[in-house]
């Protein structure tokens, strides 16, 4: 498959093949539903709790006598009908992580790649270098490549200029390719990827590749 390749002022300088088995998967709507709510499942702490009547702290003798007060029978000061008492069915300490086969997160990320190209929406520039870190800088290059709503910016490894350059814009996200998930990728309507990136991507998730890089949500 060929893809046109973009310089920093937004122009084609030619075009790149880029692999079949990554850019030109099927869409999956099933499988990249699941890849997301896991994704999602696996980025919650799970640390909320609350305590319960018998953790809270407080005396266990009556309030006052059982009879003679027209009163109803009085229970605990910890009895969750009393204000600071207890917390009924409250949440606790859990884990919401999610299992999800190697395979099937790779072939979700293929998905949403794939997605991104059929619909026009991803941008391949030969290099995003920038010499130093000025948010002008960027957003010049977005508007160059006709990039005007969310975006998210993969370069081939991490790099600090780009990072600087692009945190300021609003709606503006940059990933190193070794970290690109789905959630990012339908997060923001376009992707921006250097040359190298792509190249890092096919290594990464191609069909015979070994391992997923230092990616833990992919």
């Amino acid at each position: 498959m060929q893809a046109p390749v973009y310089n920093l002022a937004g122009e084609v300088i030619g075009n790149i093949e880029i692999s079949d088995k990554i850019f030109g998967v099927p869409f999956n709507e099933a499988l990249v539903h699941q890849a997301v709510v896991r994704q999602q499942a696996n980025a919650r702490q799970g640390n909320a709790s609350t305590k319960t009547r018998g953790s809270v702290a407080g005396s266990t003798r009556k309030l006052f006598k059982q009879k003679g007060t027209g009163s109803a029978r009085p229970g605990s000061i910890r009895s969750p009908l009393r204000r600071g008492g207890g917390i009924v069915f409250g949440p606790h300490p859990r884990d919401y992580h999610q299992a999800m086969p190697k395979k099937m997160r790779r072939l979700a990320l293929r998905c949403v790649l794939s997605e991104k190209i059929s619909g026009g929406d991803l941008k391949i520039l030969n290099s995003l270098k920038i010499d130093e870190p000025k948010t002008k800088i960027m957003a010049g290059v977005l508007d160059a490549v006709k990039v005007n709503t969310t975006a998210l910016v993969v370069t081939s490894a991490a790099n600090a200029n780009v990072i600087k350059s692009a945190r300021n814009l609003p709606g503006i996200k940059t990933l190193p390719a070794d970290l690109l998930n789905v959630v990012d990728i339908i997060s923001h309507q376009t992707l921006l990827m250097e040359v190298e990136a792509v190249r890092r991507v096919e290594q990464l998730w191609g069909e015979n590749s070994s391992g997923e890089g230092n990616n833990a949500t992919a």
